[in-house]
């Protein structure tokens, strides 16, 4: 699978930029501030239908505009698909498919698969269990639609409880009948995504591991730990159990919305413990760890975002990164950097086509 072209119409600082694209490797170079990053995001968006930074649509809309437009070709295999992404202030998103609106975006995620490593991925280390929830479900999701939708369907059923929960302490009342057929829900679809979360780290994590080797060039032991509440306790007891909390509270304490994964190095937190080079080096092995999980899985390679990697890693990690390019372990590879002559000199070691895009400030 490849990006053939990109074209971006009020999409953040683009009013109207386009590029025809490299089958292998394409860099885009220019000052920080230029847009390089958004061009990334914009890709994202025609996977994912979503940026890979802001959970607020109208957020990516040009400051002097009321919409954005991402338009993208793919080929795989001889077939093109025109993928186009429309968004209005005050309208609903749209997504289209060789002028086909989708109903639901879901059926779109794992049609185009992307994997994306960025300096901000630091907050899978950082942030709270939400945004390593988001990072494992975003993963499985593109693979495998059947959990996208249970998890769909999870989320909804825990939104229409929680709600059910302020009413009860609003009102002063209880309905043990429809709380129990919540429960059943949650049950129904948290096992499922308790059990595909569990597969899809078990054999996740020896991929992640032998990366962690080849980047670090060290001997040191990572290693990956799913803390789920449904690991020792039945789903149905832990609602039980929680009920009187979950009244006071007004929400659902208990369930797979809880779930975290404990990132170590050698047994230890790697957040307390990890020097700022092992911490890359970990997220760029999970990452590359996931490409790989999904190639096999869909038989199909994704595209891989790599944002300031030159800026942010040293020459070690660098070369590495070089050498997986040179080994075409990896398709088609989108590149920014802040200096094209460092660009061009990297990317002649990878004996790899390569494309470089000037961008300027618009």
């Amino acid at each position: 699978m490849k990006l053939k072209n990109l074209r971006l119409l009020n999409f953040k600082n683009h009013i109207d930029s386009r590029w025809e694209f490299n089958d292998r490797v394409n860099c885009f170079v220019g000052n920080n501030g230029s847009g390089k990053t958004n061009i990334l995001d914009a890709i994202h968006y025609l996977s994912l239908t979503k940026s890979y930074f802001n959970s607020n649509d109208s957020a990516s809309i040009n400051f002097n505009s009321e919409f954005f437009t991402i338009k993208g070709v793919f080929e795989n295999n001889e077939n093109f698909s025109e993928i186009v992404c429309n968004v209005k202030e005050g309208s609903s998103k749209s997504l289209k498919n060789n002028e086909k609106k989708y109903k639901r975006f879901s059926d779109h995620i794992g049609n185009y698969p992307v994997v994306f490593i960025s300096p901000t991925d630091t907050n899978l280390i950082y942030d709270n269990s939400d945004t390593r929830r988001k990072y494992i479900d975003s993963g499985i999701s593109q693979f495998n639609s059947v959990y996208l939708q249970n998890l769909i369907s999870y989320n909804k059923t825990l939104k229409q409880r929680n709600k059910l929960l302020k009413h009860f302490a609003i009102t002063n009342t209880f309905d043990s009948f429809t709380l129990e057929t919540y429960d059943e829900l949650l049950i129904k679809y948290g096992e499922i995504i308790f059990y595909e979360r569990e597969k899809y780290l078990k054999k996740l994590i020896p991929v992640f591991q032998q990366y962690y080797l080849e980047i670090s060039g060290g001997d040191e032991l990572v290693g990956i730990e799913y803390k789920s509440q449904l690991r020792e306790n039945i789903f149905l007891k832990l609602l039980k159990k929680s009920l009187d909390k979950d009244r006071i509270s007004s929400r659902t304490t208990v369930g797979v919305h809880k779930d975290d994964l404990l990132f170590t190095l050698n047994n230890y937190p790697i957040k307390k413990h990890g020097s700022q080079g092992q911490q890359k080096s970990f997220l760029i092995s999970l990452k590359l760890a996931q490409f790989e999980f999904m190639k096999m899985k869909l038989d199909l390679a994704p595209v891989l975002l790599l944002d300031d990697i030159f800026d942010k890693l040293d020459d070690k990690r660098v070369e590495c990164l070089i050498s997986f390019v040179k080994k075409e372990k990896f398709n088609q590879v989108f590149i920014t950097d802040t200096n094209k002559e460092r660009s061009e000199d990297i990317l002649k070691k990878t004996e790899s086509d390569y494309t470089i895009f000037n961008i300027a400030r618009s």
